[in-house]
């Protein structure tokens, strides 16, 4: 095993074992004292596999697409309405992108947040709240408040998006039945909601009550809380798991003990790296693209399809591309879409053509859809069990800063050179990505 995963023990139970054949894993359960054993009797163990929990699995996964959907959905909307803001607001580039950088408080508040609560209230409750906050931070958008409070309610957005997103992909690593196409539908319903949402946009962006599409926002958010909270009902992990026939998909361990594993996993840090660069990369993209379309390119109040293209693009490819990540490898293949991503920025940045630059623009995605699910399944293959919701969720959080990062650095540089660094910019994120993504280990076999 590479030692970039070289985990520390789990403490053990003060009190003495005496059963000689518990594995490791049994172990680190026992180190929960006796008054939470007493208040969470034990999860049954899961039965065979039947038609019934096949369905079950099913509604959960399209509960979790559903939320997945809401969080593309949020992604694409900000491009076609960042034009529109600046002149309701009389706002330049630089303080635009303040809106990036209070997500991104947002973002690294669910994340810090969601491994503690998580072993405190479990997956169900914490899932449901995350889309409640999505809900409260649209209600706030809708009026168009002063730009203050505008820019503060994408700080409640954040945290609400972080941790839906650590939840549902954490839900979908634990599956052992075929987790990779799973996990390539999850995120295509990213992408479908992030396709779906410039389509939107762009038509509010030129109405006189153009806010109103947070109001459309908060439809999605409401239908997406109700669903939640009907399917898992506030359930743990373990107990949803179990009632769609899967093993628990993690050994209960104290909190101290799952955030210093971890804290102290190499890998872990390495892909979240990886991670926060990718969405960075996808978010900028998908935010500024529209902008330097119009001022660049000359295009129009159209232009907000070109972002719709982009993440139309990233849905596709993390469908249909699911047959070549097999067959070439997933961790080969994503050197082969981001050298390839990085030639379609060069013809972006350096052909002169509205079309063309929006084909490219939209091969682009397609080549860049595969690359979160595919890291997202590393993940899962080489992160013991017992830490692995926890680590998906610290790097799906971690990553989700990149959403408002670098969409900021982006715009403090539009500010003072132009949107025409967009490009070079680009180029220059994908190229770290390589690096970060050579520097992770191969994968070796999990410990479980």
């Amino acid at each position: 095993m590479s030692s970039a995963l070289e985990l520390h023990p789990l403490p053990k139970s003060v009190e003495p074992s005496f059963d000689n054949s518990t594995s490791p894993q049994h172990d680190s359960a026992s180190s929960k004292d006796a008054t939470t054993s007493a208040a969470q009797p034990p999860i049954p163990a899961p039965e065979p596999r039947s038609k019934q929990h096949i369905f079950r699995e099913r509604v959960q996964l399209f509960a979790l697409f559903w939320c997945l959907f809401l969080a593309g959905w949020n992604d694409g909307s900000a491009g076609p309405l960042i034009p529109r803001i600046q002149k309701v607001y009389h706002v330049g580039f630089a303080v635009v992108s303040l809106i990036f950088v209070f997500a991104c408080v947002g973002f690294i508040g669910g994340a810090m947040i969601n491994v503690p609560l998580t072993d405190r209230l479990g997956f169900g409750k914490m899932i449901t709240l995350g889309s409640v906050f999505q809900m409260i931070a649209y209600a706030l958008q809708a009026p168009a408040p002063p730009f203050p409070v505008f820019v503060l309610s994408f700080v409640i957005n954040g945290v609400g998006l972080a941790i839906q997103d650590a939840q549902a992909n954490g839900y979908v690593a634990s599956l052992k039945n075929n987790p990779e196409t799973k996990m390539g539908l999850l995120h295509g319903a990213y992408g479908a909601g992030a396709l779906v949402a410039p389509i939107v946009a762009t038509q509010f962006s030129q109405l006189p009550r153009w806010s109103f599409h947070y109001l459309a926002s908060l439809g999605v958010a409401i239908t997406n809380t109700l669903i939640l909270s009907f399917v898992f009902r506030l359930k743990t992990q373990d107990e949803c798991l179990a009632s769609v026939g899967e093993a628990a998909g993690e050994t209960s361990t104290s909190e101290h003990s799952t955030f210093r594993q971890i804290l102290t996993t190499k890998t872990v840090h390495l892909l979240a790296f990886f991670i926060l660069v990718y969405v960075g990369v996808e978010v900028t993209i998908g935010g500024w693209i529209v902008t330097y379309i119009i001022d660049v390119r000359g295009g129009g109040p159209s232009s907000g399809y070109v972002s719709a293209g982009f993440f139309g693009g990233l849905m596709t490819g993390r469908i249909t591309l699911l047959w070549l990540n097999q067959k070439i490898g997933e961790r080969r293949v994503l050197y082969l879409y981001s050298i390839l991503a990085i030639g379609l920025e060069l013809i972006v940045w350096l052909v002169p053509s509205l079309i063309g630059d929006a084909v490219a623009v939209s091969l682009v995605g397609l080549l860049l859809g595969p690359i979160y699910p595919i890291t997202m399944n590393y993940a899962g293959r080489v992160i013991p069990r017992w830490i692995l919701t926890g680590s998906i969720g610290w790097i799906a959080g971690f990553g989700q800063a990149g959403s408002a990062v670098f969409p900021f650095i982006t715009g403090a540089i539009a500010s003072k050179t132009g949107i025409k660094a967009l490009q070079p910019l680009l180029i220059s994120m994908m190229s770290l990505m390589l690096v970060l993504w050579a520097l992770v280990p191969g994968v070796p076999r999990r410990v479980d």
